[in-house]
């Protein structure tokens, strides 16, 4: 048993990270109101944070940043910025989506420790050693994961020096993390931004199956299976939240610190979980947890559950059965008056423990004394309070710490008939140290001669000096990034005929769909499935048989299905592949396999490239659907690397370990296992309330998707960036189109051939021809963007 259990709370406002602090968080993830994953909190400001560290560690807690957002080339500058003052605090950790960021971080910023986000939809053993090459120190695993896989993750990460974490509590997206782009095809509101709309929220219109929430699931709780998670060598607990309140954060904190301090001392359970419905909830599971994925986990109610618990509760204790829709109406009002009035009481308590938390600067006074032939000298005093660690019953009580300390000039001072060192010179040099962390009250010079002087670049290094003596650090200036050249293409010969040609490549997942190869001399990449049977080699000896073939791996490769697709890379032995996991890149890496990064690795700026390249000997990469031609424009290319583009695909909203088919046609299946997964193939459909119908669909070893109505098509992005793009892919896998009739496949790759060719056919321009082969269309994504 580990008894350094942490316990990681949300932090969406300041109220809310105090409220977490009292109730005994070890540490606390917030976000500023830029570069985080949840647009939709209150956030704090730069100030705020760091009096938040200031309060969070005088209870010895840690606090995190989150900046778990994919980054476009031209906020690098600004973030920067806000790096290179985050180096100058006492931040514990940043929590980092962006391969790009976390290059930027080990390279220019090594004092912050980088810790992966869910985001990055970590899952397989092998995405462990990636991550620990690009500077992470932590992972938060994929919330998908049970037991068992969390077990060899958590192995994986003490084998590698990393640390885990497991979400514990909280909301569930019923999507994998960081592949969902719901809300972004839709209506342009990103998750990989921080600006999902939830659309797996939203009503629809009833189903087959009578459910008008399909895809709501329930909240996550593994409050009862601690003990478990703490065998499994799992490091923190972190609670879901940054929307949340602070009676919310509070309640849930407490429960969870009660839970596992009374287990540790007492190696049982010691708290039931009640207080944990009086908080907003969605009623829970611990599903994805017990590996048992059955359709208990969605819920008809997206919104707060607490009033239904309490009703069925009341009527339970009343009448000693499940009757609830038979109480009488007056105590149903009652239940609701009495639940309302908890909810107040927990709010007044809540507020009531935190209202003495101060965050606010600290006062500063500097008092300058000197003569002709002295050093110059600088006495620094600050005045604190500092909060004591308070538990239930007890109340606050308040000490003051006051720090004084003397800086003393190497130089003397030296006449001067010039004006000197006056007042004026003395604010001009020190105004800055009244900062985020510090209120600079007075400049004290009663004890400085007249007419003295000093050169300027001393009292700046008096005041870098008194800067790393009151953080208790050396201070770091400013990090300019280094403006990145964009090379030329790998194949690039003869620029005036060349530069402006792209070449085409298609993606197939059929093997009937191999003898395309006869019909055109494009790369050819082969999609292998998401799931397989243990010990699988039919993919070893198809790819052997059909060397022409590039391997395409999968998003998501769990358990079994890593070690099959690491089976597949490795007795293959390929000269390249495309893949969209980073455990499968990294062991590619290992093998000295050229790789290309896919287009699910979400690459939206020129430092992912560089990281990819240089940490893992990267060949190319797919850049993100996501962003807008003046984006992509701006990214960057490394030398001898290939950038890549599908110009032609299904576009995916989501995909889940869950099954999308219980909640709208039926199955007759209560849960999903091994067998749906490699043998199901059904597709059906779900339509929003505005009247918007989305394709589900299924290949047999695949994951349930959900698709977008309209299929991806660009013909824009040849004529634009024919020049940036070594690359144009066209998808040919037949998923995500429901029950609509696909095009003659054999037409469409000569439809886009003519087009890269710039060649004209006899009949209809390629354009007019290709819109008619797929009526419903779209490219919007390149033109909103991120």
């Amino acid at each position: 048993m580990n008894p350094k259990i942490e316990l990681l709370a949300p932090g969406g406002d300041v109220d809310a990270i105090k409220a977490a602090i009292i109730a005994g968080a070890d540490a606390v993830y917030c976000g500023l109101d830029t570069f985080n994953a949840r647009n939709r909190a209150s956030n704090i400001s730069f100030e705020e944070l760091v009096g938040v560290i200031r309060l969070a560690h005088q209870y010895q807690c840690q606090i995190f940043l989150t900046l778990n957002i994919v980054i476009l080339e031209r906020e690098f500058k600004t973030l920067a910025k806000l790096l290179s003052k985050l180096v100058n605090t006492t931040l514990d950790g940043v929590i980092v989506q962006d391969i790009g960021l976390c290059y930027v971080l080990r390279k220019y910023f090594p004092s912050l420790d980088i810790h992966a986000s869910t985001q990055l939809t970590t899952h397989n053993v092998g995405q462990i050693p990636f991550l620990k090459k690009l500077g992470a120190s932590r992972v938060n695993l994929s919330r998908e994961l049970n037991l068992r896989e969390i077990t060899s993750m958590a192995e994986a990460g003490r084998k590698h020096g990393v640390l885990t974490e497991v979400f514990v509590h909280g909301s569930l997206c019923v999507a994998f993390s960081g592949l969902c782009y719901s809300t972004s095809a839709s209506v342009g509101n990103s998750g990989n931004r921080g600006r999902c709309s939830q659309a797996c929220r939203e009503e629809y219109e009833t189903t087959a199956s009578g459910n008008n929430f399909p895809l709501n699931i329930k909240d996550n709780s593994a409050f009862f299976d601690l003990p478990a998670l703490i065998d499994a060598g799992v490091h923190s607990f972190k609670v879901e939240g940054r929307i949340k309140g602070a009676s919310y954060v509070h309640t849930v904190v407490d429960s969870f610190r009660k839970q596992i301090d009374g287990f540790i001392e007492t190696g049982a359970l010691t708290q039931n979980g009640e207080r944990l419905y009086k908080v907003f909830n969605r009623d829970f599971s611990n599903a994805f947890l017990r590996g048992d994925l059955n359709q208990s986990m969605f819920i008809e109610n997206p919104r707060d559950n607490s009033k239904n618990h309490a009703i069925e509760s009341h009527a339970l204790k009343t009448y000693g059965i499940d009757a609830s829709n038979t109480i009488s109406v007056v105590q149903v009002q009652e239940v609701e008056q009495s639940l309302n009035q908890e909810k107040d009481q927990i709010t007044a308590t809540v507020f009531d423990k935190i209202k003495h938390l101060n965050i606010d600067k600290i006062p500063l006074n500097l008092e300058f004394s000197g003569d002709v032939g002295q050093p110059l000298s600088i006495k620094v005093s600050t005045h604190n309070d500092i909060s004591e660690r308070v538990t239930d019953g007890i109340n606050l009580s308040l000490s003051s710490e006051q720090q004084t300390f003397v800086v003393n000039s190497e130089q003397v001072l030296t006449a001067t008939e010039q004006v000197g060192i006056d007042a004026g010179v003395i604010e001009k040099r020190f105004k800055s140290l009244s900062s985020a962390e510090y209120d600079l009250q007075t400049l004290n010079i009663d004890n400085l001669a007249s007419k003295v002087s000093i050169p300027f670049k001393v009292l700046t290094l008096m005041k870098n000096k008194i800067i790393s003596l009151l953080n208790k650090q050396e201070f770091l200036p400013e990090v300019e990034l280094p403006v990145l050249e964009s090379h030329a293409k790998v194949d690039t010969v003869n620029i005036a005929e060349t530069v402006k040609r792209a070449n085409l490549s298609i993606l197939i997942c059929d093997e009937a769909d191999v003898g395309l190869a006869d019909e055109t001399d494009a790369a050819i990449y082969f999609k292998l499935p998401d799931a397989y049977k243990r010990g699988c080699t039919k993919y070893v000896e198809f790819l052997t048989a059909n060397p022409r073939l590039i391997p395409w791996f999968p998003s998501v490769l769990i358990g079994k299905d890593y070690d099959v697709a690491l089976t597949i890379l490795e007795q293959v032995k390929p000269q390249l592949i495309v893949t969209n996991n980073t455990g499968i890149a990294f062991r590619a890496f290992e093998l000295g396999i050229k790789w290309i990064a896919g287009p699910f690795l979400n690459t939206t700026n020129s430092y992912v490239l560089l990281a990819m390249q240089e940490a893992f000997n990267c060949s190319g990469a797919f850049i993100s659907n996501e962003i807008n031609k003046q984006q992509i424009k701006t990214i960057a290319r490394p030398k001898n690397f290939k950038m890549m583009y599908s110009i032609y695909h299904p576009i995916l909203l989501m995909a889940s370990r869950q099954c999308f088919f219980q909640q709208s046609v039926g199955c007759e299946k209560p849960r999903i296992d091994n067998g749906c997964m490699l043998s199901c193939d059904k597709s059906t459909s779900i339509t929003n309330l505005k009247g918007v119908s989305f394709a589900i669909d299924k290949q047999k070893a695949g994951y349930p998707s959900i698709y977008n109505k309209d299929q991806f098509l660009n013909t824009d992005v040849i004529d634009d960036l024919a020049d940036i793009f070594d690359d144009f892919m066209i998808d040919l896998t037949n998923i995500g189109a429901g029950d609509k009739e696909s095009p003659d496949k054999v037409m469409l790759i000569k439809q886009f051939e003519q087009l890269l060719s710039g060649e004209l056919t006899n009949d209809l321009p390629v354009k007019e021809t290709l819109g008619i082969m797929v009526p419903e269309q779209t490219n919007i994504q390149y033109f909103n963007g991120l």
